[in-house]
């Protein structure tokens, strides 16, 4: 019989729903967790909010075990015969997405993460393409279909939508599922006779029929029928590590009248009736009874397999206990029952890298690096210039862990990797004071018809070739076209000490005798300095090709021989005559056409 509180606590839970009485909420307790499934139009923060009220959070589903214990809670929720419409109903579970967070759809999770923290899980059960977006919260339910009882093998998928508000829910939003995590559970009490057992909870809910009491939960055991009855209350405790019983020993409820004949009297194996009506709990051959004077126990408390995973169960002295042991590379776990990897790499063991992996570790080298033998921490220098592939295409200096190219003298490293070398164009900058001759990895200088390159390879001065065939004799000269040269300089050397001033080791090139591939760049137009013979001077000019023609060439020699006749006038004697400008007397014949006018028909 239940107490007052029990009975208000009762009335609490219930509610009407869909036009019927159907209690708000049910409860599955299963390994280390209770899921309680609950009605109610609540958004997902209202309804995280009403389970973090007593110790809890909106559901987790990380296994296809949990979303199975979850099934069983919201199969209870769905009493028989209750009156549903044909609609899907859902369930806020868990999972949220908080604003500015976007969709990852390479994760299981797609970027979600649950409410009460913990790591990306493997396992989801998405009913379609998660929403992609980030400027809002989003929430994940568990869509049901209402009209189905009992619920099909199919476990609930996983929709998103809206996070909702108050008043505001969503959109076919039915009620939430809780879960409450615990240290460890109690078996159920076992009654020897007639009774009832109800179980309250540390998170308030009050059932008959868990098949796992979680720690710290309350039973009121009603004994008897009719006027005959007793009541008793236990509690769930631990009484050793991991070992959780309830605080009372020997079958409840027992009565003479029934002996082992109701529910086994109680016992989990065996019931020995005595002659006056009394018994007795006893156990099969390899099990012991356990303190409460009901349930049995392996004599080899490993029989049970009560080691998780990787971890192997020792038995402890006299059978009464057992120890976990985990393999090398493993450590056990809070619940001392299962093993978790240890993480190696902590301890920085390599040299350079290392890496975890389940049971062990692993050590790498850098990029740049080899392993040089067996053994932590043996890595050395890759020489990448002396492989049979080299990277650079001219010079390679190694460095450690890497190496860098470089370029012979008129080249420039270039590439997206910086492994390749480019030409330099020197003529780019006008080196030359005449002409500039670019090469692969160099470059050299050229000079007009008449000049030679002067002992630094840039500038240009008179050469003596050119003095001979301007002072020759006009008698004779040929008027006609003259084929064009430059003269450029192959090698460079010092002055020679010619009193004129000139280098003997000038070559002239005819018709432009260009290297292959070489592309000439005309200077800009640079005063020249005087050369050392002291009546000439080469004023400059403009030259816009990369050959002189027999017009320019004939304005040089124009020019040299005014100079010419000038000295000449200035050794003979000077008289008061000379003091006056005379204006030489024009010949007939050569009115018309004055053959060294740069313009045909015009003086100089």
């Amino acid at each position: 019989m239940a107490t007052s509180t029990s009975l208000l606590l009762l009335l609490l839970l219930i509610q009407p729903w869909a036009g019927a009485s159907a209690e708000t909420q049910a409860v599955v307790c299963a390994g280390t967790a209770c899921y309680t499934a609950h009605w109610g139009k609540l958004s997902a923060p209202e309804a995280q909010l009403h389970c973090s009220k007593n110790g809890g959070n909106l559901a987790t589903v990380r296994t296809e075990e949990e979303a199975q214990h979850i099934q069983r809670a919201l199969a209870q929720l769905l009493e028989p015969g209750m009156p549903l419409a044909t609609r899907v109903g859902k369930f806020w579970m868990g999972l949220q997405r908080e604003k500015g967070k976007c969709l990852d759809p390479s994760l299981p999770l797609k970027g979600f993460s649950w409410v009460g923290g913990g790591e990306d899980t493997l396992y989801s059960n998405w009913h379609k393409e998660a929403r992609s977006s980030c400027i809002s919260r989003r929430c994940v339910s568990l869509m049901l279909d209402l009209s189905l009882f009992p619920l099909t093998n199919r476990l609930p998928k996983w929709s998103e939508g809206p996070c909702g508000s108050p008043g505001s829910p969503g959109s076919n939003i039915e009620g939430f599922v809780c879960k409450f995590s615990f240290k460890g559970m109690c078996r159920p009490l076992a009654l020897g006779g007639p009774g009832q057992v109800n179980y309250t909870t540390p998170f308030q809910a009050t059932s008959s029929s868990l098949e796992a009491v979680p720690f710290a939960s309350v039973a009121n055991v009603a004994c008897g029928d009719g006027e005959k009855s007793g009541q008793y209350f236990f509690l769930c405790k631990e009484k050793a590590i991991g070992v959780f019983d309830w605080s009372s020993s020997g079958p409840l409820c027992i009565s003479p009248e029934y002996g082992c004949n109701f529910n086994n009297g109680g016992c989990q194996q065996d019931c020995f009736e005595g002659g006056d009506g009394s018994f007795r709990c006893g156990c099969r051959p390899g099990f012991r009874l356990l303190d409460d004077l009901v349930t049995c126990t392996s004599r080899n408390p490993c029989s049970s397999s009560p080691c998780r995973g990787v971890a192997t169960c020792v038995p402890g002295p006299l059978g009464k206990n057992y120890t976990c042991l985990c393999p090398q590379g493993y450590q056990l776990d809070s619940t001392q029952q299962d093993c978790v990897d240890v993480d190696e790499c902590q301890d920085s063991p390599c040299a350079q890298e290392c890496v975890n992996t389940p049971g062990g570790f692993r050590c790498q080298c850098w990029v740049g690096y080899e392993a040089s033998g067996p053994g932590e921490g043996a890595c050395r220098d890759v020489d990448e210039c002396e492989t049979g592939d080299a990277p650079c295409a001219q010079g390679c200096t190694n460095t450690d862990g890497s190496f860098y190219c470089s370029c012979k003298d008129g080249y420039a490293v270039s590439g997206e990797d910086g492994t390749q070398c480019q030409d330099v164009d020197e003529c780019e900058g006008s080196l030359c004071h005449s002409f500039c001759f670019n090469t692969q990895g160099s470059f050299h200088c050229g000079c007009l018809p008449g000049w030679e390159l002067a002992p630094d390879g840039l500038s240009c001065v008179v050469g003596p070739t050119s003095l001979g065939q301007l002072a020759g004799p006009l008698q004779g000269e040929s008027t006609g076209p003259r084929e064009g040269r430059i003269v450029s300089s192959a090698t460079m050397s010092s002055p020679t000490g010619d009193p004129k001033g000139t280098s003997k080791v000038a070559l002239t090139m005819r018709k432009s005798s260009l290297p292959p591939n070489a592309s000439v760049t005309p200077a800009p137009p640079k005063t020249l300095t005087p050369s050392r013979s002291p009546g000439i001077w080469i004023e400059p000019s403009n030259y816009h090709s990369t050959t002189t023609t027999s017009h320019e060439e004939s304005t040089g020699l124009l020019v040299y021989r005014k100079r010419r006749a000038k000295r000449e006038e200035e050794k003979k004697p000077q008289s008061a005559a000379h003091s006056y400008s005379w204006v030489p007397e024009r010949a007939e014949g050569r009115a018309m056409e004055n053959h060294y006018s740069l313009t045909p028909g015009m003086d100089c």
